[in-house]
């Protein structure tokens, strides 16, 4: 999905010198946090078919990948993929992939063809390695990473974290900067939901595993591609739950080389509290609330965790639960509610969360509240990151989704595909732990488990 920024909009249009005509997201930067590469959607602003999906917008590098086009290497490789079979057919799988992603969400859309728009054969360099970037296995897009790379200076040491979560599975390409803060080459999430049926199974669906692995296999790729020198895939509650984790297993060691992580709720809670704390600056002690999609964590502490507890209480588990009709009846709701506050109470009693003096609140949930709540017209993370949400406006926007169909919250410009089913039951566990722990403002953040996992890998080298 890739994330826009606050000052994307205004970068890509002096990189490109002209208004974007689709709306889009950033999927990598260059060293400095500039675009690199952006996906489009696949449709321009007039409903017109967008089929160019991953451009490439860096000016360096459209230049490098210029200075090879000039030579003549659109039509040779044309020749090769013509009487070399295997190359031939890796391109031709390439476009077939294009096509698929393109159409994530956009039924329909893989008609427009391959990449760059083309069904068959070499159109442009540009869009061929902009793929590559983006994480598509592009034997085009690969050769010109091999001819034009470094195309900036580059510090050794990038690191790529995976966070495999109950309902989404997230990236962050990242190295340390000098002052111990993240430069960020890419973030990402799709909403997966591996954890479907988890909590009444006990077993990961094979279709939720086959969308989790089709994504994570891009993700690594794309980390590769950007100079990622390690990958590390952590999984927090649903694969925690399932007994049926040897395929998945098998297929983080086939994609990542790397073996899959299953954490604790006390560590999930600990790198939450390290990625949602570090270089904050309010009022110590913290009380940080995790709404995730099988569980839900309390952590409390100053500049460590000193107390935590992780709950069997998430947007997904609820909803499966207990939600029964669209949009949920009143009984769908004082369920709900029954349960997020007997879990809560417990979370209470174990932990000091009303000592704390700032509430912070992390994870999709608290993020797409806060975007509600701010009336933003599409998801930015600039404008939402280390902002105040009162639980006045936290409630109303709990009791408007309550009200609505998934097809109408679906709808809401700062939804991610994929939340609005559970976001109701996110919603409800935010404002009821506002109101258990006695807290009548939360410091919504965009750094949470994912920036902590970074920092702990980067720290070991």
């Amino acid at each position: 999905m890739g994330e826009l920024r606050s000052g994307d909009l205004q970068t890509v249009r002096e990189q490109l010198g002209r208004d974007p005509t689709t709306p889009f997201t950033v999927v990598a930067r260059c060293p400095g946090g500039h675009p690199l590469v952006i996906r489009n959607e696949p449709f321009d602003a007039e409903g017109r078919p967008f089929p160019t999906t991953f451009w490439l917008t860096c000016p360096d590098a459209v230049r490098a990948v210029s200075r090879v086009e000039s030579e003549g290497w659109i039509g040779r490789l044309n020749e090769r993929a013509e009487t070399d079979a295997v190359f031939g057919a890796e391109l031709q799988a390439a476009h077939d992939a294009y096509a698929r992603e393109r159409a994530r969400g956009h039924d329909g859309a893989e008609a427009f063809g391959g990449v760059g728009g083309t069904r068959l054969g070499v159109k442009c360099l540009h869009a061929h390695y902009a793929n590559h970037l983006a994480g598509g296995k592009d034997p085009v897009g690969r050769w010109v990473a091999e001819r034009i790379e470094p195309v900036h200076h580059e510090r050794p040491g990038r690191v790529a974290v995976v966070d495999l979560g109950t309902n989404s599975i997230r990236l962050l390409v990242a190295s340390s900067t000098d002052g111990g803060s993240l430069d960020e080459f890419a973030r990402d999430m799709v909403i997966t939901r591996i954890g479907q049926g988890v909590d009444r199974t006990g077993r990961i669906d094979p279709g939720a595993l086959a969308r989790t692995v089709d994504v994570l296999a891009r993700y690594c790729r794309r980390a590769r591609a950007l100079h990622a020198d390690g990958i590390r895939v952590s999984a927090t509650s649903a694969v925690r739950d399932a007994s049926n984790r040897d395929d998945l297993d098998a297929a983080v060691r086939q994609h990542a080389g790397s073996e899959l992580r299953v954490i604790s709720g006390e560590e999930e809670a600990a790198f939450t509290f390290a990625g949602a704390t570090r270089g904050l600056e309010a009022d110590p002690p913290f009380a940080v609330l995790d709404i995730g999609g099988g569980s839900t964590e309390v952590v409390v502490g100053s500049r460590e965790p000193e107390a935590s507890i992780s709950l069997q209480l998430g947007s997904v588990r609820i909803t499966e639960r207990v939600v029964r009709s669209d949009p949920p009846s009143q009984a769908d709701l004082t369920d709900m509610d029954e349960e997020i506050e007997r879990l809560l109470l417990v979370a209470e009693r174990a932990v000091p969360a009303r000592s704390a003096r700032t509430f912070v609140a992390v994870a999709g949930t608290a993020t797409t509240v806060q975007g509600i709540s701010l009336g933003l017209e599409r998801y930015d993370r600039d404008a939402i990151h280390r902002t105040w949400l009162s639980l006045g406006d936290a409630d109303a926007v709990s009791s408007r989704l309550a009200s609505m169909t998934n097809a109408e919250r679906a709808a809401i410009p700062v939804m991610p595909p994929g939340r609005g089913d559970v976001i109701v039951a996110g919603a409800r566990i935010l404002v009821g732990a506002m109101h258990r722990f006695g807290f009548a403002r939360a410091l919504v953040s965009e750094t949470d488990i994912l920036d902590g996992l970074a920092f702990e890998l980067l720290s070991a080298r």
